[in-house]
């Protein structure tokens, strides 16, 4: 018997470019559905947007899945919150009839994504992981077929060593991930070169196939 999905706030921008995928905008801690948005029509002008609110709180800011301390992950708390944004996304495609997303996170939001492409491998188009870190202890196993990555991360990011980007990119890549590493003379925070990374990588996606 089918269940109704209880859906998470979200914020829905129809696109006015039929040719360019939608976006899933997936948060930092403490943000919730409107803090990507101007990011999203920077970087993805025209596309569908799919914002969704964490719903896991941490001294009252919303995450998308718990943690143990920083850096720390809750490892089965992540996987079912994974699960529970993949349908998520498949009901937000049957509702409005959209193709598969490409993923834009940042810090939490870029972690749970890049669980996404590793637990749901078929889900997204691709994504862009804008200062992530290994959800992951043990990979879990996914072939993801040169599905396109962007991993950006900061030089001076005091939360994500440069050793764990590389891990993350390094899983990724063993998955079969297409993946572009780039690490930015900034720290934690977005610069204007993120976004003209994520704007100019997004527009270079190569089309749907008929």
């Amino acid at each position: 018997m089918s269940q109704t999905l209880l859906l998470p706030p979200h914020r829905f921008e129809p696109g006015t470019d039929a040719a360019r995928p939608p976006i899933l905008l997936l948060h930092g801690t403490g943000g919730d559905e409107n803090d990507l948005l101007p990011l999203g029509r920077l970087v993805a002008p025209g596309a569908t947007l799919v914002s969704p609110r964490g719903t896991v709180l941490e001294n009252g800011m919303p995450r998308f899945f718990r943690r143990l301390a920083e850096g720390v992950f809750d490892e089965d708390d992540l996987r079912r919150r994974t699960d529970d944004l993949a349908a998520f996304v498949r009901d937000m495609q049957h509702r409005h009839g959209l193709a598969a997303p490409v993923a834009l996170g940042f810090s939490n939001g870029a972690n749970i994504a890049a669980s996404l492409l590793l637990r749901h491998p078929a889900l997204l188009r691709g994504a862009v992981l804008l200062r992530a870190m290994v959800p992951f202890r043990v990979a879990p196993p996914a072939q993801l077929d040169g599905t396109p990555v962007l991993l950006l991360s900061g030089a001076a990011d005091p939360i994500v060593p440069a050793a764990v980007s590389a891990r993350l990119a390094a899983m990724l890549t063993d998955a079969g991930a297409a993946v572009t590493h780039r690490t930015l003379p900034t720290g934690h925070g977005l610069s204007q070169t993120d976004v003209n990374l994520a704007r100019d990588w997004i527009a270079a996606l190569p089309g749907e196939s008929a």
